[in-house]
């Protein structure tokens, strides 16, 4: 049995997922033209509290796309240090948008008005870039999945827009985070310009991400879609596995958080791990123990058929999801225990 701990991203689809897809009635999506996908969209829109949606085939894409609309060459994004948006899409925000980016700590990646508020550019001053977006991410993939509140959330956007700063949410695991707080996804659509969801992480579609809008960006982001070679054409066999995620997976995503927070106990416990992060949904991030590097650590996770990533010179991160049962978590607990060097 081999055990995929690397990313919420490795999940297949469930019998009836597949069911749904292959029942799915598609239509070309470039001309607008896929029942399935329109349903997707729409029903994300109006789940978001949002005007519009439009489906693509990654969240960097949609992450992207977001970042794109919303900004003019030579202007600065606010976000944390660590965010997806910008370690890890492949310098897409400068190469995309040709914008810079004006990196802040957060409290686990999660920012606040006292720091965001010391940190925006004087738009008189030619030498500056024009700060003129603030992104968000939730959960915080680099933190160990720590998460935002909805509260954190108005106070930012609330003080943003009064420096006439835009919002977007990299919103990748966004139900993991509602999940914990129980917060109305709805009540997002009134703080952000731009949400981006992932459909193939925690909620396990095989492909696809969602970008929502307020309706004066559609034509735009419909535009760099295109531009970006994001229109799928017959895509409803994809959006079909999406709205059957939406419908049948969001609820279950506890279920990862409580693996997620039972191996993370376990961790602790373990000579060979230095200290354990958080866990506050479905990621577990450790540091090993000052001797050894990520790589020997994940060497005996090999043997024994247990996948995970290195990630960073002394970290290591395992992903729950909706295909890691009970018994690959109480193999995995049971191989950690027998782990020695």
């Amino acid at each position: 049995m081999t055990i995929d701990l690397r990313s919420d991203t490795v999940t297949k689809p469930t019998p009836p997922m597949l069911q749904a897809m292959m029942q799915a009635p598609v239509g070309d999506d470039v001309f607008g033209e896929d029942p399935t996908v329109n349903q997707l969209e729409e029903k994300c829109a109006k789940l978001l509290g949002m005007d519009g949606a439009m489906f693509c085939p990654s969240g960097t894409m949609t992450n992207q796309i977001g970042i794109k609309v919303l900004t003019q060459s030579y202007e600065e994004v606010i976000c944390y240090k660590g965010s997806h948006i910008y370690k890890y899409e492949g310098g897409g925000l400068a190469g995309n948008s040709n914008v810079s980016v004006r990196l802040l700590n957060g409290e686990r990646g999660r920012l606040a008005v006292e720091e965001i508020e010391g940190n925006i550019n004087n738009a008189k001053d030619a030498h500056q870039s024009i700060t003129s977006v603030v992104a968000l991410e939730n959960t915080v993939v680099r933190e160990a999945g720590s998460y935002y509140k909805l509260s954190q959330i108005r106070a930012v956007s609330e003080f943003a827009r009064s420096k006439n700063l835009k919002m977007h949410l990299d919103g990748a695991r966004l139900f993991n985070a509602l999940t914990e707080t129980g917060d109305s996804p709805m009540e997002h659509g009134k703080y952000f310009d731009t949400i981006s969801i992932c459909l193939s992480k925690g909620l396990g579609a095989p492909v696809g991400s969602i970008l929502a809008f307020k309706k004066e960006y559609e034509t735009k982001a419909r535009r760099m879609r295109k531009a970006f070679g994001g229109g799928m054409r017959q895509a409803g066999f994809l959006a079909a596995a999406g709205i059957y995620a939406l419908d049948n997976h969001v609820k279950r995503l506890k279920e990862d958080h409580t693996k997620a927070k039972a191996l993370g106990k376990e961790l602790q416990n373990l000579h060979w791990v230095k200290s354990v992060m958080p866990v506050d949904t479905n990621i577990v991030l450790f540091e090993v123990a000052s001797n050894l590097t990520p790589e020997r650590v994940l060497g005996k996770f090999n043997e024994q058929g247990i996948k995970a990533l290195p990630f960073s010179q002394t970290e290591i991160r395992l992903v729950t999801h909706l295909d890691f049962t009970d018994d690959m978590l109480n193999k995995t607990v049971e191989t950690f225990k027998k782990i020695s060097f």
